[in-house]
């Protein structure tokens, strides 16, 4: 698997999370929830429109997150998304997860040191 592919994979597995805990603390909508990761990410997450919106959608259909319609004031209209206190209950179990499972990783992937004289 290239590297690229991975951190896709890697992406496609977090959005969600990611998403959460961006909108979490200010509504956005989606081209700044995108910006939003990336900055966040110094540039290792970009979402896609193809992740992103489908995200968001199920999100939204989830209770995780509310949306309303908005004039822009230069351009089309957006859609707004807030995060709701089920969202903000989701967030804390993608975070407990994410902390379990990246925690796991870490101890498999490091090194074992033998004691010394064994």
């Amino acid at each position: 698997m290239s590297h690229d592919s991975l951190r896709s994979q890697l992406l496609k597995g977090t959005t969600p999370y990611l998403v959460l805990a961006v909108v979490r603390e200010s509504e956005l909508y989606g081209y700044q929830i995108a910006q939003r990761i990336r900055e966040r990410s110094d540039g290792a997450f970009v979402p896609s429109e193809g992740s992103l919106y489908p995200t968001l959608h199920r999100l939204e259909a989830d209770g995780a997150l509310t949306a309303t319609w908005r004039e822009g004031e230069r351009g089309p209209r957006r859609r707004w998304y807030r995060i709701t206190p089920a969202g903000v209950a989701t967030l804390a179990a993608h975070e407990a997860e994410w902390e379990a499972f990246s925690g796991a990783v870490t101890r498999v992937a490091s090194i074992v040191r033998e004691p010394s004289g064994a």
